[in-house]
């Protein structure tokens, strides 16, 4: 049996829409093997697709039928530690579980970067799916030809990431809706520079700059109504000391990042979440995870 461990990924941060992520330490995992028909279970107590619909088989078998295999079924056990439509990539959790556990079965036909191009053009956002396989912080860009263009950057364990879950979802499609079709010039410059602010400055140590960074004007103003208690959240992070906050994907998880001195971080939030109300929300201190996905 093929065994698949897939990391979350925090998508955007702030200022990078659709084109910076990086991999965190909240694992799904992925077991796989050939089998007559179709059998599929959860190992914890999270609900999943148990037919065809189910996105790791749908995706392995599509690797299947894209080399030209005879497919005749799949058992597929999974643990789903990232939560679903929260902004952590769970999609992207299950087409790389799929690929690279039907890649394995196959004999590995597909290169580790035909699997990078193969999940962007199956998820649609590079940036989530592309450090969920290599790990990291990641810089990615899908051309019109289909082909993931990207830059790793291996980041310090000198910093946590505060992961905010809420107890709601938040679907992909209404947080894309909220946005404008068209937006100012001056918008777009504004990302651009603070974009490139956030990937130097993580992979460089600079954390001074990170509030700077994180700074968004083409989709987090428009998200944070549709999250009830960002702001808030947000509010609360930088009074506790966080270098950042911002959206993680398109939410409803919020992300703070977080000096690893301060050890008494999540204590202290989660005080003032339950004074504040939030009394549903969970805080996963979480780290960079450099390797990405992996068989084992």
């Amino acid at each position: 049996m093929v065994k698949v461990k897939i990391p979350a990924t925090s998508a955007n941060i702030g200022s990078g829409f659709d084109s910076l992520g990086l991999a965190v330490t909240l694992y799904n995992y992925v077991f796989m093997d050939e089998f007559d028909g179709l059998q599929i279970s959860s190992m914890d107590s999270v609900p999943i697709p148990c037919d065809e619909t189910n996105l790791v088989y749908t995706t392995a078998k599509s690797l299947f039928e894209l080399c030209g295999r005879p497919f005749h079924g799949l058992r597929i056990h999974q643990e789903n530690n990232i939560p679903l439509a929260r902004g952590l990539g769970s999609s992207s959790a299950c087409i790389i579980g799929g690929l690279m556990g039907a890649n394995e079965l196959l004999g590995r036909p597909l290169s580790h970067n035909e699997l990078i191009n193969l999940a962007a053009k199956m998820e649609g956002h590079p940036d989530n799916s592309t450090p969920a396989l290599v790990g990291g912080l990641v810089t990615a860009v899908l051309d019109g030809s289909g082909e993931v263009y990207y830059v790793k950057q291996v980041i310090k364990h000198d910093l946590r990431f505060a992961t905010f879950i809420p107890d709601f979802e938040l679907k992909t499609s209404t947080a894309r809706a909220a946005l404008p079709k068209e937006i100012p010039h001056r918008d777009g410059v504004f990302n651009l520079s603070r974009s490139a602010l956030m990937s130097v400055s993580l992979y460089s140590g600079n954390y001074q700059n990170l509030r700077i960074a994180a700074q968004d004007t083409l989709h987090q103003p428009y998200r944070l109504g549709l999250i009830k208690g960002a702001e808030q959240v947000f509010d609360l992070s930088y009074r506790l000391g966080a270098y950042a906050a911002y959206i993680s994907g398109a939410g409803s998880t919020l992300m703070a990042i977080v000096d690893e001195k301060f050890t008494d971080f999540e204590q202290q939030a989660r005080a003032a979440l339950n004074d504040m109300g939030f009394t549903g929300w969970q805080i996963k201190m979480l780290e960079i995870d450099n390797h990405g996905a992996q068989l084992f």
